[in-house]
Formats: C-alpha cells, sequence, structure tokens
C-alpha cells in the first residue's frame, strides 16, 4: 500500500512540475524588435510629419506606449544595433563605426533567449559582421552570422539592402521579388508560424533596409508623393512600404492569436538624413552622424496588451541600450546573461507608471565623440582627447541652440567628472577586460565584401545589380588610379 501511495505522490508532483512548466512557458511572452534604417524621429504621421501618413505606426502608438525621448545607441547603424544586442555602449563591444565587427566574447539577448526556451530569429540588415559595402547575402561559414550570436534561424544581409533583394537564409542564397520590408515581415510571419504551432515563445529581430539609400520604391507607394523630386519621391515610398508591412506584422499576431502576449518594440538605428527637410528630426538640430539630438534621437514605440495600457506618452529618456536589461527583468533571465559592465536599465516599471527616472545617465560614444543625456542636460565631448565640452538643458532648449556650460557649472562639473569615468570604462572594455577568454585572431576592423576572395565567383554574378552598380564603378575608378 505505502508503495502505491509513494508511486501516485510521485506522479502528482511529476504532473504538477509537467503543468506547471507549461504554464510558466505560456506566461512568458513573445518579443518582437523591429528597427528601421535612417528613419528620423520626426518621421511618423504622430509627430504630424507634414507629407508621410504612417497610419500602422500611429495606430500601434495608440495601442501601446509611445516614448518620446527615446535614443539610438549610436548616431549610425553598427553601432546601434550592437547596444541593442548587448545593453552595452557600442565601443565597449568593438563596434566603433559602421561595419566594424561585434566582438565575438560578447553575449547578446538572442543567447539569453535561446538558453530560457525561446526559438530565435533574425530577418533582414545585420551589419556586425564586420562587412561594409552594400549588402550582400550573408555566407554559410561567416564567423561573425546572427548564427554565431544566438539565432535559430536568419535571412539575413551584411548591410542596408532594397526591391527584390539577394538574402541569405542559413547560408543559402536566394532572390526575392518586391518590397524589402515586407518580404522580411512576410519571413518572420513564417518563423512566428512555426513557433506558435509548436507551442514555443519566440523571439524576432526585424531590422528593415528602409529608408536606407539607395531609395527604390513601387509606383503605388510614390504616388502620394508626385510633386517632390525622385529621391524624395523613392525615400517616402520606402517608408510608406514600411509602415504597411508592420500592418501586415500586428494583423498576422492578433490572427494568430498571439498579440495579446506579444511585446513589440520599434525604434529606428539613427536620426534622419539632411537632403529631406527638418521635417525628418522633427526640428531637432543635428542628423544622422552627429552627437547632436537630430542624430540620436528616434521614434520609439511598445506594444504589448497583456501588460500595458494603452495610449501612453512617455518623455523620460530611453535607449536602445535599455531593450536587453529590460527584457531580462521580465522574462526572469539570470543576471549573468549580460556582460558587465553593461550601460542601460530596465524598463519594466515604467509599464506600470512606476518609474522614478534614470539613476545613471544615458552614454553615448562614437567616432572618438561622447555624449551624456539626463532628464534636463545633455553633456556633449566633441572630441575625447579634449578637455571641450558642451551643455545643453534639454528640457527648456530641445533644438540645442544654447549652450549653457557657464550657466550651470555644478552641473557641468558632475556630469564632466562621470563621462571622463566612464570613458575610461569603455577604453578598459575594448581593450578586453570584461571577456574571460578572447578567441584567436580576432578581427577588429571592417573588410569590404568585394574585395574579400570567399565573395570573388559571387561579385562577378552580382554586379551589375542595380543596387551594387555605383560600388562597382567606384572600384573600377581606384583600379584606373
Amino acid at each position: 500500500m505505502k508503495k502505491h501511495t509513494l508511486a501516485i505522490c510521485c506522479l502528482m508532483t511529476l504532473l504538477c512540475l509537467y503543468f506547471g512548466m507549461k504554464a510558466s512557458a505560456a506566461e512568458q511572452p513573445n518579443i518582437v524588435l523591429i528597427m528601421t534604417d535612417d528613419q528620423g524621429w520626426g518621421q511618423t504621421g504622430y509627430y504630424d510629419h507634414p507629407i508621410l501618413e504612417t497610419p500602422n505606426l500611429d495606430a500601434m502608438a495608440e495601442a501601446g506606449m509611445r516614448l518620446d525621448r527615446f535614443y539610438a545607441g549610436a548616431p549610425n547603424c553598427s553601432p546601434s544595433r550592437a547596444t541593442v544586442l548587448t545593453g552595452r555602449a557600442n565601443d565597449r563591444t568593438g563596434v566603433l563605426n559602421h561595419g566594424y565587427p561585434l566582438h565575438p566574447s560578447e553575449k547578446t539577448i538572442a543567447q539569453a533567449l535561446r538558453s530560457a526556451g525561446y526559438a530565435t530569429g533574425h530577418f533582414g540588415k545585420w551589419h556586425l559582421d564586420g562587412l561594409r559595402g552594400p549588402g550582400a547575402p550573408i555566407l554559410k561559414d561567416d564567423p561573425l552570422s546572427p548564427g554565431q550570436f544566438g539565432f535559430d534561424h536568419w535571412i539575413s544581409v551584411t548591410n542596408f539592402f532594397d526591391r527584390n533583394p539577394l538574402l541569405s537564409e542559413m547560408g543559402e542564397i536566394k532572390e526575392f521579388r518586391g518590397d524589402s520590408s515586407e518580404i522580411i515581415v512576410r519571413e518572420a510571419i513564417k518563423f512566428i508560424r512555426k513557433q506558435v504551432k509548436a507551442e514555443k515563445p519566440f523571439f524576432s529581430v526585424i531590422w528593415y533596409g528602409s529608408p536606407h539609400s539607395p531609395f527604390e520604391a513601387s509606383k503605388k507607394d510614390k504616388k502620394p508623393f508626385q510633386e517632390l523630386t525622385k529621391e524624395e519621391q523613392d525615400h517616402y515610398g520606402e517608408l510608406v512600404a514600411m509602415d504597411r508591412s508592420v500592418g501586415n506584422l500586428r494583423a498576422a499576431l492578433r490572427k494568430l492569436d498571439v498579440a495579446e502576449n506579444t511585446l513589440v518594440w520599434f525604434c529606428s538605428d539613427n536620426g534622419g538624413l539632411q537632403p529631406f527637410g527638418p521635417a525628418t528630426v522633427g526640428g531637432l538640430r543635428g542628423w544622422k552622424n552627429t552627437m547632436y539630438e537630430g542624430g540620436l534621437r528616434v521614434p520609439g514605440i511598445i506594444e504589448w496588451p497583456a501588460k500595458i495600457e494603452p495610449g501612453q506618452a512617455n518623455n523620460y529618456p530611453t535607449s536602445t541600450l535599455d531593450i536587453f536589461p529590460t527584457i531580462v527583468d521580465i522574462v526572469g533571465l539570470p543576471a549573468s546573461s549580460m556582460l558587465t559592465p553593461h550601460d542601460g536599465i530596465s524598463l519594466k516599471p515604467l509599464f506600470k507608471n512606476d518609474f522614478d527616472g534614470r539613476k545613471q545617465p544615458i552614454p553615448f560614444r562614437h567616432t572618438d565623440r561622447a555624449a551624456l543625456v539626463e532628464y534636463e542636460f545633455k553633456l556633449i565631448q566633441p572630441d575625447i582627447k579634449k578637455q571641450e565640452f558642451e551643455l545643453y538643458h534639454l528640457v527648456e532648449d530641445p533644438q540645442e541652440s544654447n549652450n549653457v556650460l557657464e550657466q550651470y557649472p555644478e552641473v557641468a562639473k558632475r556630469l564632466i567628472k562621470y563621462l571622463s569615468k566612464w570613458n575610461r570604462s569603455v577604453d578598459a572594455s575594448y581593450a578586453g577586460e570584461d571577456y574571460k577568454e578572447t578567441p584567436e585572431n580576432v578581427r577588429r576592423e571592417p573588410l569590404t565584401w568585394m574585395e574579400e576572395p570567399e565573395y570573388q565567383s559571387h561579385w562577378k554574378k552580382w554586379q551589375d545589380r542595380p543596387e551594387f552598380q555605383r560600388y562597382r564603378d567606384r572600384l573600377n575608378r581606384a583600379k584606373k588610379k
């Protein structure tokens, strides 16, 4: 009798553990990170852009939380992507500028979520494998592919891409037809559908190639902008298609009945482009590649119906650096999932209006320039080798038109001291002090893929494609010299 009782107890315990694990898995939120390429802070309908309409982003903002002071981790592409994956300032990770490789010893959000049972997928622009030049399909044996950093499945390209793109699905090169934004969202939805069917939580990263140059949009998407130049028509047409693809994704999540517990986080990788006027950056100072607000502040939206009340607009400074720490907090991942030091914070308290501000400023470093953003103030160091600084009161002067360094000497002194200490910490990280082990022959500088031996046979076939022609001509001119 005692044996039967013991067996029944063991069985009940196993059943409780099993169903407890199933319930816990069901409570894990699905996560989708979306990032556009060169979309300025002002290029949304909800910020009243004078000619561009973004009905799907507007609907997402109404259904979730709008982050009105959201910052890219850096003023251009690869560095910002490094901050998303690691929660660390880009210079710590080795990604000093566009095209620099992510250090292979970095810990990423994809690795952490995969260890927690998530299916992980990357779709679109990668630009962390140290290859410069127009976007090319990532080769299967690339030692810095998305797969090496925690993605189970990837359909990716080295850099920006446009209509009818060549993409790599796990190393298999495929040519797709149509708008690139809609293509990668369609592929991401296939991945998501598979995971829903398998009852497995998913982590999907969708990194667009739009609206980065070269600009190419369909006739339909350019139609609302016929009075503009051809370049402007294509640029805005790309944004129209991107916005539509966001609608396709949101509709698919509802159709699959997973929208309620899926966190979708939307942003851009840097500030807007100068040729398209002040409205691109919403009237802020600067553009892509500057350390002013126009180069760093970007659209930001988080939608998560299960946890975030609709229609919120938040004015706290937040950043791509905060994405990984927030997800660690939400999912309950171990602190060891992230390398230390890291530079972001969890925004989970923000979802319940229980956020009392940042204890430390948001730091930036890019091409020997640095900056700090607090709620009120922003310090800029135009050259980290020189003790020269600018201070702006962002609440009173979001356009950064008046340097108030002399008016607020105590604030300046405090922030300069903090920045000096932080810069030393970043130098130590770049030197490898955060890594227990470093693989041999780690590449630190970018390469141009068209000149690499493993791409030569492909380049001969691809060089006449529209997106590659200007690079082909540039290479030919260089050879003649």
